[in-house]
């Protein structure tokens, strides 16, 4: 998971950050609100996390600023406010979620995992790329009008990385979605399976790009 971390208290900044890297994501941090909407215009983040009280423009007009541009990223809010009517001021103007501080960081572990879970629920039934389709619910891929054969292993593979098409997807998310992996198996044997698949994508116009001791890449084909 990529986040985007909104704090301008450096030493909370500074260990908030460190838990959330503890879980294996990306953290990017910045003190001030002003930047993020283009930001996030960027970068593909998963997940913005911010605080209310910042110098400059506050938390509420930087989630203003950022709906207003389009952005359907989740954001989850951090504030020393208590007060019900700031929470609810929080959610209406597009927050997903409230945390007060202090806050134990186990619960923003937790809470920034649902958000993320919400997120891919909401991503509909079909997904896109290219002229590929792949249909969740009857588990059926098309390159245009023509099916894709696929195992349910590899429409597993191909339904995780088109969630998270443009981002390097690591080895160890790859086989935790597959139904009945065994984790023992070779590397030799994943890197088959993504072989297998990478030449059912190629028609779409797209690649998996191997990261080298990262991980895999769903991208275009044309992709810098």
């Amino acid at each position: 998971m990529h986040i985007l971390l909104v704090e301008d208290d450096a030493p909370l900044a500074e260990t908030t950050a460190r838990a959330l890297r503890s879980q294996g994501w990306r953290v990017d941090a910045t003190a001030r609100g002003e930047p993020v909407p283009l930001s996030l215009q960027r970068d593909a983040y998963d997940l913005l996390i911010l605080d209310i009280g910042l110098a400059g423009i506050d938390g509420f007009e930087t989630l203003r600023r950022v709906r207003e541009q389009g952005s359907r990223v989740p954001v989850l809010m951090l504030t020393a406010r208590a007060a019900v009517e700031d929470r609810v001021l929080g959610l209406e103007s597009g927050a997903d979620d409230y945390l007060v501080k202090p806050f134990d960081f186990s619960e923003l572990v937790a809470r920034a995992r649902a958000l993320a879970r919400r997120a891919e629920s909401r991503q509909g039934d079909v997904l896109a790329l290219g002229r590929l389709r792949l249909d969740m619910a009857a588990q059926r891929a098309f390159v245009g009008q023509e099916p894709v054969a696929l195992s349910p292993r590899e429409c597993a593979v191909l339904q995780y990385l088109l969630l998270k098409a443009g981002k390097v997807v690591p080895r160890e998310q790859v086989t935790g979605i597959i139904p009945g992996w065994d984790a023992s198996a070779s590397d030799n044997a994943l890197d088959l399976m993504v072989s297998r698949l990478r030449g059912k994508v190629e028609p779409a116009g797209l690649r998996v790009r191997t990261v080298r001791g990262l991980g895999y890449v769903l991208e275009e084909a044309n992709a810098p």
